[in-house]
């Protein structure tokens, strides 16, 4: 991790923590570094004083002033960053329209459905729509019998 002190064209100063410089570079590209004081997404790095060791004991830092700062008229105000892009976000609500659908239109059989989709494929079994748990091992069997099972999509907002 490496901590860079940055400035915006308003010449505001403030810190923020990147993965490394290559992290700084990437970030800032796509835009989602801003300034917390006016949101301005035109930022530098700072001139930074490097920390350099003594023996003689442990160091401590010189706090640096920050300049006075004017309030930010309301229209520089920093606005949330999306996290997703616009195609992933259409990607997940299409993901979460195929798994409502399938919830919504088939039987759920729990445990039983590697044996259930089994006899369904044998024709021992009326075929209908079918949703449930199998373990690898079960899906594997399937799929190596060419019985066709497709894994329910599961987005990370329903892990949480």
């Amino acid at each position: 991790m490496i901590l860079y002190r940055l400035r915006c064209a308003h010449d505001h100063h403030f810190e923020s923590w990147f993965r490394d410089s290559s992290g700084y570079d990437e970030q800032r590209s796509r835009g989602l570094v801003s300034c917390p004081a006016c949101g301005s997404t035109e930022v530098e790095k700072a001139i930074m004083a490097p920390a350099l060791g003594r023996s003689a004991g442990p160091i401590e830092a010189e706090p640096v002033a920050e300049p006075a700062r004017e309030p930010a008229p309301e229209e520089n105000r920093a606005q949330p960053v999306a996290l997703m892009s616009q195609k992933e976000q259409e990607l997940r609500a299409m993901l979460k329209a195929v798994r409502e659908h399938v919830l919504t239109h088939s039987d759920y059989v729990g445990g039983e459905f590697a044996q259930l989709a089994r006899r369904m494929h044998e024709g021992d079994e009326e075929k209908r729509l079918i949703h449930g748990e199998a373990s690898p091992d079960e899906v594997r069997a399937l799929i190596e019998d060419e019985i066709e099972v497709l894994p329910l999509p599961v987005l990370p907002d329903e892990r949480n």
